[in-house]
């Protein structure tokens, strides 16, 4: 067998004093071997980017690492000058962030920051760096390579600019490539085929890929070998197949127990006899773009034509690709965008030609939650503040805007202590629960839930659901929850309504159209869910 191109020995990382716990990363060994897949998986904090960043030395100023060893390819980078570091990080080890909107310059075009790469290495970078550019935009599948050299990273899809990232990572084939969540914000069929690019290009140049991810789905596609980190601490690791089999630590049961299983739909069907909360009637939406900076203006139709039904007590879930138009009919129903035509009928009453004005009164009885709980809430603002700013603003008292504060702190599941604090002393899923709260202030008759899981952790993933299913049942509140995830779809739906660039090509219950989809579409999203199957060689 060959050696290991990293070996990671005990390492320790300390966090800051004032933090409730000492070590970001305690005691972590494991290596990683040439063509092999290694997946670290892991709640938020359990230490799984803070290992990548270390290997990348990428730690912000407040970490510090405490003991421990990293080597690659024999050499301890924790020992090498910060320029012999540098001619090691894109050469021999390169990594593919999370975000590539923002870890790619929005001020170059694609071509130059994959040739700056090169740029950084010129003892192992080709003399014809241009065509090195078109050749490796080819290989990662992007259309019409020369023409996408020389786009800026905004013109992309998330799934373009992924591929672009890849790109970069492989400029100067690499004997490491580290992919930390790289495909968490995509949707399922994107998400797929990132996979399966990164699954076939580590196999063809043999590569060693340390694959940091949330979901065990997507293990079960592309995992040689697993680590499961919890706090800090590897708590197991092994063959991809026994972890996911024969899990032997607890929390590496929880993990795999929570994330979400496409379900049969069976058991969720609706009231047909409940009154219609909301109807959407032929509504349309129309954008107009430029399709470069001095091109041709082109006409996109966000949403064309969509019709649907959603009744007291029933949930519809909204499911399709990256700009299939799910988020704008959200915010049309919403009214924060203006439609083109069509009717939204709520409670009876057509709101699309109504000014703001005049729909200011029915806004508390729509409400919204937001994909994330971060961005949305105020930071300058307490949670109790957060809370009651909206109805005490339309003249409830405040003494009893606070009561109802701490009555739905409670439901969610969170302290009454929470009220005085802020949201940055909150994690994500609390964060969440503190929206979920927000939305129901005012005792909606519809809420929209907006990808409002698609950026936590499986696991809290799973209790947001659960309290969402709980209170919709409670409430007998309409829902329109819009998702990328078909598996949560299947779990929280009573309807589907499928989308694909603007249209609604397929609507019925769950259990008809993901159970037995009627559409070439839909059958290519449910194909495509993480965990059905290998990513092909």
């Amino acid at each position: 067998m060959e050696d290991p191109v990293l070996v990671v020995e005990n390492l320790t990382i300390a966090l800051p004093k004032e933090m409730d716990r000492a070590h970001a990363v305690e005691n972590v060994s494991f290596e990683l071997r040439g063509g092999r897949v290694l997946c670290i998986v892991g709640e938020s904090g359990s230490g799984k980017s803070v290992t990548a960043n270390a290997i990348m030395g990428l730690l912000p100023s407040t970490l510090t690492i405490a003991s421990g060893s990293i080597r690659l390819r024999g050499r301890e980078l924790l020992s090498l000058s910060g320029q012999d570091r540098r001619g090691i990080y894109g050469r021999i080890v390169s990594i593919i962030f999370q975000d590539p909107l923002s870890a790619l310059n929005p001020l170059m075009t694609v071509g130059d920051q994959i040739i700056e790469v090169m740029d950084a290495h010129p003892e192992a970078a080709p003399q014809d760096r241009r065509g090195r550019v078109i050749e490796l935009l080819t290989e990662v599948g992007l259309p019409d390579p020369k023409l996408m050299a020389e786009q800026y990273p905004f013109r992309l899809s998330g799934g373009q600019r992924q591929r672009v990232m890849i790109a970069m990572a492989l400029a100067l084939d690499p004997d490491v490539l580290i992919a930390d969540e790289p495909t968490t914000a995509l949707d399922v069929t994107t998400q797929a085929q990132i996979l399966e690019l990164i699954h076939r290009l580590q196999r063809r140049k043999r590569m060693a890929v340390m694959f940091i991810t949330h979901d065990f789905g997507v293990v079960a596609d592309i995992a040689d070998h697993v680590i499961v980190m919890e706090k800090g601490h590897l708590v197991e690791q092994g063959p991809a197949s026994e972890v996911l089999v024969r899990p032997r630590a607890p929390y590496t049961v929880r993990l795999l127990a929570a994330v979400p299983k496409m379900h049969d739909g069976t058991g969720r069907v609706g009231d047909p006899d409940a009154p219609v909360v909301l109807s959407i009637e032929n509504l349309t939406k129309t954008y107009h773009a430029s399709g470069s900076l001095f091109g041709k203006i082109r006409e996109v139709r966000a949403v064309d034509d969509v019709s649907f039904t959603v009744r007291k007590g029933e949930t519809v879930g909204v499911v399709g690709e990256s700009g299939s138009g799910k988020s704008t009919l959200g915010r049309l129903v919403m009214k924060l965008i203006d439609s083109d035509s069509g009717r939204i009928v709520f409670d009876g009453e057509d709101v699309a030609p109504m000014p703001e004005a005049q729909f200011r009164s029915r806004r508390p009885h729509i409400q919204m939650v937001f994909q994330d709980p971060f961005a949305s809430l105020n930071p300058r603002h307490t949670i109790g503040r957060i809370l009651t700013v909206g109805p005490v603003g339309r003249g409830t008292p405040i003494g009893e805007a606070r009561q109802r504060a701490m009555h739905l702190l409670d439901r969610v599941g969170l302290q009454p202590s929470a009220y005085e604090r802020y949201p940055h002393e909150f994690s994500g899923g609390q964060r969440q629960r503190v929206g979920i709260a927000r939305a129901l202030m005012f005792d909606p008759h519809l809420l929209i839930a907006d990808e409002a899981v698609s950026a936590l952790d499986v696991s809290i993933q799973a209790q947001i659901l659960e309290l969402l299913d709980e209170i919709q049942r409670e409430t007998r509140i309409a829902m329109v929850f819009i998702t990328h995830d078909l598996r949560v779809a299947s779990q929280i739906c009573d309807q589907v309504a499928v989308m694909q660039s603007g249209r609604l090509v397929e609507f019925g219950s769950t259990a008809d159209v993901l159970g037995n989809p009627g559409t070439p579409y839909t059958r290519s999203l449910v194909a495509a869910v993480p965990g059905a199957g290998r990513a092909s060689n």
